[in-house]
């Protein structure tokens, strides 16, 4: 009934895993509804960071499940040509890939979206979906709060996923990237996604997401809810005004907010905060500063805005590196 897709390759130094969808972009602005064309493009906030850490030369694996339809075949050719290691991908005969559908950005507003999810091959992603995954070899896992709401079954493989990583020394981060409509209540969500949080090393939440899960109103009260909880480092996305870091240096608490980067157009906000993410990460796992984390994050962010799609601003490490000289 469902088939893992393998290759004979070492296996992936970097996880992520979650939901990829189908996605049709309107090519004029307007609602939805009066909309006659459309171009596909992939979406999915763990893919967008699976990307771009391959865009850099990581060795990256991506867990989930796709339907055995053409889009499910989409998705995963999309994700093998950007050099995806898709041995954890599973084909899900008895359920479909989910597909959502972008209206056109104007003005660099956020563009509104609407999801054919529900029943997808993804929401129903499990514990032993993660059997094959290989932990010795890891060194760092993604995780985003989108997955755990999709079933309770996702939920379990997240817990299992972020608590096995650890156990074996590699490092997580977590970014809550809310979807309140995915979630029974706003309790839940802020429960679940709070408890997750408290499993990884580095929580990147936005300013208003971490306003909300926490009831905290400023960066570093909201930093300091996570610290209390297990996080090494929080850093907290603030928008075009840049990023909030706090976190532990050996036994010396370190905060400071690294100014964002001037953008002359933004074209499309999706998948900003995933740039972000991209760009923080890569740094870390190479060592490098914090201040220089945060910096690069801005950077790549920065880059994702100013183009249509969610993940087609996301640098190569020969771009990047040029950027990084300016």
């Amino acid at each position: 009934m469902s088939t893992p897709m393998t290759h004979k390759t070492s296996s992936p130094t970097i996880l992520t895993f979650g939901e990829a969808m189908a996605m049709l972009v309107a090519n004029t602005p307007g609602e939805l509804s009066g909309v006659e064309s459309f171009h596909r493009r992939l979406a999915g906030a763990d893919n967008n960071v699976a990307i771009g850490l391959s865009r850099l030369g990581f060795h990256v694996g991506w867990l989930s499940r796709v339907g055995n339809d053409s889009l499910g075949r989409f998705i995963q050719q999309t994700l093998k040509a950007e050099g995806i290691d898709d041995r954890y991908i599973i084909e899900d005969a008895e359920h479909p890939t989910g597909l959502m559908f972008k209206e056109r950005s104007e003005n660099g507003a956020d563009p509104r979206v609407e999801y054919f999810r529900r029943g997808s091959a993804a929401s129903h992603l499990c514990p032993d979906d993660a059997r094959a995954v290989d932990f010795e070899t890891l060194d760092h896992l993604h995780a985003t709060g989108i997955t755990p709401a999709l079933s309770q079954s996702a939920l379990a493989l997240t817990r299992h996923l972020m608590q096995s990583a650890r156990t074996k020394g590699a490092s997580v981060s977590f970014d809550p990237n809310l979807r309140p409509t995915l979630w029974e209540s706003e309790e839940t969500m802020r429960d679940t996604l709070n408890e997750l949080a408290g499993l990884a090393d580095w929580v990147l939440p936005g300013l208003s997401e971490g306003r909300r899960l926490t009831g905290q109103d400023s960066p570093e009260a909201i930093a300091d809810f996570y610290l209390e909880r297990g996080a090494k480092a929080v850093i907290i996305k603030l928008g075009p005004e840049g990023s909030y870091y706090r976190g532990r240096l050996g036994s010396t608490l370190e905060s400071f907010t690294v100014a964002g980067q001037p953008v002359a157009s933004v074209v499309d906000t999706v998948g900003a905060g995933d740039g972000f993410a991209v760009g923080a990460i890569s740094a870390l796992l190479e060592g490098l500063t914090p201040k220089q984390a945060l910096a690069r994050g801005n950077l790549v962010g920065a880059q994702a805005v100013q183009v249509v799609g969610d993940m087609e601003g996301l640098p190569t490490r020969e771009k990047l590196q040029t950027l990084e000289q300016r």
